[in-house]
């Protein structure tokens, strides 16, 4: 099985890490925060500003391979603040209102910078 490891354009450049991994017609994406492509946080103290940058981010990496939210299979979010669940759940269907995907949220004591509030990894399947 050929595996390619791909840093879409439009996304910030990652250090000790690939965004997106392609093994055969499976997409893995590493988790995405609320970093815009410049390196910047977005939506500092906002959980739904944060999940809609986040939910970008995840449309462009699966654009890079030809899918979309839809492909999507399997979720996993990470919020910091178990009072942000309401407005994750207001981001998360704006973007994916039908078409659910298997879903894991979990809270936990902090992310790589204490200015994100969320995160979310997912796994996509390819036509």
């Amino acid at each position: 099985m050929t595996i390619e490891r791909i840093q879409p354009e439009g996304m910030h450049r990652p250090t000790g890490y690939t965004h997106l991994v392609k093994a055969g017609n499976l997409v893995f994406l590493a988790g995405q925060t609320a970093t815009d492509s410049s390196g910047n946080v977005v939506g500092i103290g906002n959980v739904e500003a944060q999940a809609d940058q986040v939910y970008e981010n995840i449309k462009t990496a699966l654009a890079s391979v030809g899918t979309n939210l839809s492909s999507l299979i399997k979720t996993t979010t990470y919020l910091t603040r178990s009072e942000d669940i309401d407005g994750y759940r207001r981001a998360r269907a704006k973007h994916i209102p039908t078409d659910l995907p298997a879903s894991t949220l979990l809270f936990v004591a902090g992310l790589a910078n204490p200015l994100y509030l969320i995160e979310i990894e997912v796994i996509a399947a390819l036509d």
